[in-house]
């Protein structure tokens, strides 16, 4: 029985050995020179590991959430920056070997970090060495690496036609992979839905490292996946081909604030109605912010309508007269434009700043960000809005979007895509908590304020499940810290709705050993 016992702590002490080695930068590092066919490309142009001087540059430089930016956040073993899809193969091949979780980074973006942190040993594969875009006009389509920004996808269609355009994000330093593969949407989703409804073709390499070159090899339900079910679930992402769409030489963008003591509350009333059922061609986002008030130390509400029509000055005070005549817009709140210089106004940037800034992909002013979301299906009473304006005052610190739907987005059907927030809702609300004081005390009460804010609203939104959008990741909903079914259907009803069973059958056909997993990852069916 002694002898048992030994043998026993030896067995132990060597899978615990084995394990820390394996899991060891520099063993991590002799893998890859072993399976690459160039081993210098891996040791001087590709690999960053922690002994690296570059390691923390690289590391940052595609961090905007400086949540995730601290000492304390979980470091890879080593980071990965191909420069050709060739260098793929041999690093997922190590990572087959090696008891370490695989993250992906196009842009960063991700609101909970999961795109570079882990809670397990790690090892980052960062794309932004492949932002290729390729604009076809005779097509009117266009192929875009995983690794490009948005500003990038625009500045490039915009250098061929001033006609066309893509309906996708506001922020222009997003990734193209990430905002595609979660189904993020813009200002013209109103008109021709989300980015992924006008997406024709894709790439992707799974974990053996094979390459799936278009719609046809990789088949129908793994194309569908993809397109909004998170593809860091399901593989590697090379790019997208997309559909341009049509806009006009001319767009009008406007923004007009209101606070209560304006009559903010009756437009807000009004807005809910009229946001939604409106020419979809306008769209009238209303953000809700704290503004000092008279008296020294209060806050009010600011409500600000801000809008674009895909037209000219006339038929946007015409849709505007007729149908938001409360808001009494007039021509000197409205500025005309091209498209590409609304996506600069949709950033926020000054009217006037050249489209070259679009080719920058580094976020100029970091933040601590928190996000939350919720859908809404019916309009908020006049009293439940009163109680809601009066919440932001006593909470502080926390922002919202009310973002309509409507038009295209009420003709998709829910599976269409793994997207299923389409008819039925009003509109969409993401609720925003970004500072700058650094500090775990700070960081606390602001997610205090976040969370006490979200639970207040609960009888105004979505139930059963509540419904929450995927690109602004909330790890409050659900977390799979062991990858099992059972958890991940918590977050995945609320992202998904009835989506989630077919992109769990999805990854349990092309990942059955749920390679590709993170802490909200699609889980495998057991």
């Amino acid at each position: 029985m002694e002898k048992l016992l030994i043998i026993c702590m030896l067995l132990i002490s060597v899978l615990v050995a084995t394990s820390q080695s394996q899991t060891d930068p520099e063993t991590f590092l002799r893998c890859l020179v072993r399976e690459g066919s160039n081993p210098q490309v891996f040791i001087s142009d590709v690999t960053f590991i922690p002994s690296n001087s570059s390691f923390t540059t690289v590391l940052r430089r595609r961090i905007p959430n400086l949540r995730f930016d601290k000492p304390t956040t979980p470091k890879p073993i080593a980071i990965i920056t191909p420069t050709t899809w060739s260098h793929i193969s041999p690093v997922l091949a190590c990572a087959r070997l090696f008891p370490v979780q695989v993250r992906i980074r196009s842009g960063g973006h991700d609101f909970e970090g999961l795109s570079y942190t882990s809670t397990a040993p790690f090892f980052l594969i960062d794309l932004l060495n492949f932002k290729s875009v390729d604009v076809n006009l005779t097509e009117g389509t266009a192929w875009v690496d995983t690794g490009a920004t948005l500003g990038e996808l625009y500045y490039k269609i915009a250098e061929k036609s001033n006609v066309l355009g893509f309906p996708a994000g506001l922020c222009t330093t997003l990734g193209v992979g990430g905002h595609i593969s979660g189904g993020r949407y813009g200002t013209m989703m109103r008109k021709y839905g989300l980015s992924v409804d006008n997406v024709v073709g894709s790439r992707i390499i799974d974990s053996n490292g094979n390459t799936y070159f278009d719609r046809m090899s990789m088949g129908e339900e793994l194309f569908w996946a993809v397109r909004g079910g998170g593809a860091a679930s399901f593989g590697i992402v090379m790019g997208y081909k997309i559909r341009l769409v049509p806009v006009p030489e001319k767009v009008t963008v406007f923004s007009v604030g209101k606070t209560v003591g304006e009559g903010a509350v009756d437009l807000i009333m009004k807005w809910q109605n009229f946001s939604h059922s409106t020419d979809r061609n306008l769209f009238v986002k209303l953000t809700l912010t704290l503004v000092n008030g008279a008296k020294p130390g209060e806050k009010k509400v600011l409500a600000t309508f801000i809008g674009m029509n895909l037209g000219g000055f006339d038929k946007t005070l015409n849709v505007m007269n007729r149908d938001f005549p409360e808001l009494k817009l007039k021509k000197t709140d409205c500025t005309e434009m091209r498209w590409i210089d609304s996506v600069l106004f949709w950033a926020g940037y000054p009217i006037g700043t050249p489209t070259s800034v679009l080719l920058n992909p580094t976020v100029t002013k970091k933040l601590f960000m928190k996000r939350k979301s919720d859908y809404v299906k019916r309009p908020v009473s006049r009293t439940g809005l009163g109680l809601i304006l009066k919440k932001l005052v006593e909470v502080e610190k926390v922002e919202m979007n009310w973002n309509p739907y409507g038009g295209r987005m009420g003709e998709i059907p829910s599976s269409r895509t793994p997207f299923p927030h389409r008819g039925g809702n009003l509109f969409n609300i993401e609720y925003i908590i970004d500072w700058s004081e650094a500090g775990d005390v700070v960081e606390k009460d602001r997610l205090v304020r976040a969370n006490e804010m979200y639970k207040f609203m609960t009888p105004y939104v979505s139930s059963n499940p509540r419904e929450a959008f995927l690109n602004y990741r909330d790890i409050d909903i659900g977390s799979s810290g062991n990858s099992t079914y059972e958890e991940g259907k918590i977050y995945g009803a609320k992202y998904f709705k009835d989506n989630f069973e077919r992109l769990v059958d999805i990854k349990t056909k092309f990942d059955e050993i749920n390679f590709w997993r993170n802490e909200q990852s699609i889980p495998v069916r057991k």
